[in-house]
């Protein structure tokens, strides 16, 4: 916590830092009304736990779950956004950007809560990402809507058409396996209002929000991990531009790496030479286009070289000041995006000669994508106090309102299993899902499994939220980032 006052912040960028941390915790909290209510509405509609109980057990398996994260899904949600926002995020731009994807986020998610629709924060997320962008793109020399990473958003939003079929199916087909293998007839029997289900049901539901809670966790929770990271780290560069708790050796690991790196980039440009700056706007232009260039290979072999001066003759990156640690940051970056894109574009293949080039793309990641515990703990808190204050009218609509039918015992349980289940392998693609999508399919997939009949009326309110979460939150971040970016401009000066 120390690091967020490190520097000298002039008070109108001290109120930009608090306001976005604000936000941004904010996000995490109306996240709890969604998706961590989802967690807790099958334990709590059956009755399997008081919902105070309920809750605690929620918020605990969520801060475990945000905790033992790795960090993908946060990074994986920058990635969607435009290098140059991404590279000066203390700018005015960069401001902008964070602003205006936390308000837009934040207000579809009330908007839907209020209504009681199981609607997708992630949704809302990429939604208002995708609007910045072509806002951003709109409002540069850039052609509309190049600078936004197409293919990663093509992944999400892959991911997120599919997690909900595989929600509905599995979590039907679960619940057949459960009736052909278990004879139990009280575990396919809807709850009553004057008993509790008993101690091994109960025991099963605990276990299952439980584990949607902590899936939830380490998916959801990293969204918001990965905006704040981005304001401490275009704010507070002395403290987040770098893991400080970098050891010597792989500091001077890191700046052997860099100069093999600009030994190996300069055979490929051959006489060609560039400055630093120049070479920043080329390989900006690289990672935003895609479009390769022999000129890229001239601008990498700059940029390793500077990083490998700047990291020459010290032990850790607190030896560096703010100002360097925040150009290294950048070299650190481009570096390591420039071999990864070439690697997918085929242009760097897998040799023993170019081994150190992706061994170096992996270690920058490692000391420029970091998360501190406390911003972990920041982010769980807020996810918890969220649900205790929003889960009533998601709870009611999961229970009651997607099937003609209560939800059972069996196809609560089966429900969230699945959810759990998706959620934890998406986590291994670092991938962006919503926990509300899949367990809301996966209750209704179990309502037809079990031949109880689906609510036309919900299943519409659901269906025309999720078509509709994309382009309002488009419409919504690109209009707030034009406003942002005028009012951060005009009325805090920062530029």
């Amino acid at each position: 916590m120390d690091a967020l006052f490190a520097g000298d912040l002039s008070v109108p960028t001290m109120i930009l830092l608090f306001g976005a941390l604000a936000l941004a915790l904010g996000f995490e909290f109306v996240n709890g009304f969604h998706d961590t209510a989802n967690a807790v509405a099958t334990v709590i509609y059956t009755r399997a736990l008081p919902p105070t109980a309920a809750v605690l057990l929620s918020g605990t398996c969520n801060f475990i779950g945000v905790a033992l994260s790795t960090g993908a899904v946060a990074f994986g949600i920058i990635a969607l956004l435009p290098v140059e926002l991404i590279l000066d995020v203390g700018s005015g731009p960069g401001f902008a950007m964070v602003f205006s994807l936390l308000f837009s986020a934040i207000l579809w998610n009330l908007g839907t809560w209020y209504l009681g629709l199981p609607a997708s924060s992630s949704h809302t997320l990429i939604g208002s990402i995708v609007g910045v962008g072509l806002m951003n793109s709109y409002l540069s020399a850039h052609a509309f809507g190049d600078g936004i990473n197409w293919g990663k958003v093509q992944d999400t939003g892959l991911a997120l058409l599919i997690s909900p079929l595989v929600g509905f199916f599995f979590a039907g087909l679960l619940l057949l396996i459960s009736k052909a293998l278990i004879k139990n007839p009280v575990l396919f029997e809807a709850p009553t209002e004057d008993s509790r289900p008993p101690l091994p049901i109960r025991m099963l539901l605990w276990f299952t929000c439980a584990g949607v809670s902590f899936a939830h966790g380490s998916n959801d929770g990293q969204k918001g991990m990965g905006l704040i990271m981005l304001v401490l780290i275009g704010i507070v560069p002395a403290g987040f531009a770098l893991d400080l708790s970098t050891d010597p050796a792989n500091v001077a690991a890191l700046q052997q790496g860099a100069g093999t790196a600009a030994v190996w980039f300069q055979g490929k440009a051959g006489d060609a030479t560039m400055e630093p700056d120049q070479a920043k706007v080329t390989l900006s232009d690289f990672l935003r286009t895609g479009k390769m260039d022999p000129a890229v290979y001239t601008a990498a072999a700059a940029k390793s070289k500077e990083l490998s001066e700047e990291l020459s003759g010290i032990k850790s990156f607190a030896d560096l000041s703010p100002d360097q640690r925040s150009l290294a940051r950048r070299d650190a970056f481009l570096i390591s995006g420039t071999v990864k894109k070439l690697d997918k574009a085929g242009q760097l293949p897998k040799t023993d000669e170019t081994k150190p080039l992706f061994d170096l793309a992996g270690s920058l990641s490692k000391v420029t994508n970091f998360i501190p515990t406390w911003v972990k703990f920041a982010v769980a808190i807020a996810l918890g106090l969220g649900t205790t204050v929003g889960w009533k009218r998601i709870v009611v609509t999961v229970g009651e309102k997607i099937g003609k039918a209560h939800l059972t015992y069996a196809q609560g349980a089966s429900a969230e299993l699945v959810a759990a289940a998706t959620i934890a392998a998406a986590d291994v693609w670092g991938l962006p899902v919503s926990t509300t999508h899949v367990l809301s399919s996966g209750v209704a997939g179990t309502m037809a499994a079990n031949r109880s009949g689906l609510q036309a009326d919900t299943l519409r309110n659901v269906l025309l939220a999720w078509v509709l979460t994309l382009p309002v939150c488009v419409l919504l971040g690109a209009t707030l980032f034009g406003a942002s970016l005028f009012l951060i401009l005009r009325v805090f000066g920062v530029h």
